[in-house]
């Protein structure tokens, strides 16, 4: 059965002033095929942020030069990493941001990463007056850096919640889906994920809480259906099995 994508791909798509996702080819993990996603957003100064982005695409470069110049590459977690180099090479002068880990995992498998500033809990000043972030500490192997866009209301995640819609993917993987727990329409993190934070659990807890304390109405996810309305709903009902 032929993945059938979620939307054209390679292509901006605007969720809110100054903030848009293009959607990108699916990529292979552990045999896996996962639809990628990444978030733009224009910063007052007229520079692009641009959170997990996906296999560079000519015509997608041609559209976001239309809008800005890249200036921030974020690697927002220990996982989406792999396409930040290609995109430095093509925007040599933007500055590149990791999630803690980021580096090690880059070479464990080898991967050529380039430099990076480490990100934290605190927002750099480059962007603090326009996203908030958060550290969700407690995984044994998921390091994941989460953003908060005030003006356009928008919680941008990674791998935390994914929310994978079943007549979109194959059979195969709808099926793991279900039982992993993250299908639409009740996604959240895959039990791997959930599990991996059994010795954790208080400090994730703190993260997600300061999450909902920021009242989103909208979530970016990197994989299966975003949410467009009731973030905070949404948020809380994903995150159930953390904060119970």
């Amino acid at each position: 059965m032929t993945t059938r994508l979620y939307s054209p791909i390679n292509t901006l798509k605007p969720i809110g002033e100054n903030i848009w996702i293009a959607d990108g080819p699916c990529v292979s993990f552990y045999g896996i095929p996962f639809p990628t996603r990444m978030t733009l957003v224009r910063l007052n100064n007229g520079g692009l942020w641009v959170h997990s982005p996906i296999a560079p695409n000519p015509e997608l470069i041609k559209e976001i030069d239309k809008i800005g110049t890249i200036e921030h590459l974020i690697a927002p977690n220990n996982i989406h990493y792999l396409a930040v180099g290609k995109w430095k090479e093509i925007y040599p002068e933007a500055t590149v941001w990791a999630a803690p880990m980021v580096m090690e995992r880059a070479n464990k498998f080898n991967i050529k990463f380039p430099l990076s500033n480490e990100l934290s809990d605190t927002a750099p000043t480059v962007w603090k007056q326009e996203l908030d972030q958060v550290y969700v500490r407690g995984n044994k192997f998921l390091h994941e850096i989460d953003f908060y866009h005030r003006s356009s209301k928008t919680l941008i995640l990674t791998d935390l919640i994914e929310n994978f819609e079943a007549h979109k993917i194959p059979w195969y993987l709808a099926l793991l889906c279900k039982l992993a727990g993250n299908i639409d329409p009740d996604g959240k993190a895959p039990l791997d994920i959930r599990m991996a934070f059994s010795s954790g659990r208080e400090q994730a807890k703190k993260a997600v809480e300061k999450m909902i304390s920021w009242g989103p109405e909208k979530i970016i996810i990197s994989h299966g259906r975003w949410y467009n309305g009731n973030g905070t709903t949404e948020l809380i009902r994903a995150f159930h099995w953390l904060l119970r």
